[in-house]
């Protein structure tokens, strides 16, 4: 199982394989509903330098931003939060099949979203960090934070 973790937003997908063509779809989705991000940062997986994502950013405006082989702290929030889903998430749940993984990592990410405060946000929940900036003219883009955990 693949899931494609986008930190700004966690979004979870999560299937056999993703393609570049996958996360350019999720991260469309993304964009219509947050707006798009200047830049991307994320590691060297193929579906993330693909000439999909390569296209989506150019046509968007957007920067793709690629940490160097062999050196994850480049992309460290990613790998941070890489961790918390594998140790919270998919070391402690076992699936019996795709669609009950799917269900699990929702569950997961509703909480880590919804529910949990976290300390770089001012101790609010990301769903509450995005409404208090969503309308805000002080709200910057953000750059969007990529990468893939497989489990």
């Amino acid at each position: 199982m693949t899931a494609l973790l986008l930190e700004t937003a966690f979004v979870d997908e999560a299937g056999q394989s993703m393609t570049g063509k996958d996360v350019a779809s999720v991260i469309e989705r993304l964009v219509a509903e947050r707006g798009g991000p200047d830049r991307i940062q994320s590691d060297n997986g193929s579906e993330f330098i693909s000439r999909a994502m390569d296209k989506w950013a150019y046509d968007h405006g957007a920067v793709m931003d690629f940490s160097r082989p062999g050196k994850p702290m480049d992309n460290a929030t990613v790998e941070s939060f890489n961790g918390s889903f594998r140790d919270e998430c998919l070391n402690v749940n076992w699936s019996l099949s795709m669609e009950d993984a799917q269900e699990k990592i929702e569950k997961w990410r509703r909480d880590y979203n919804e529910f949990r405060p976290h300390s770089s946000l001012g101790d609010l929940t990301p769903e509450q960090f995005v409404a208090k900036y969503k309308d805000s003219e002080r709200s910057p883009k953000t750059p969007l934070l990529g990468g893939s955990v497989f489990g």
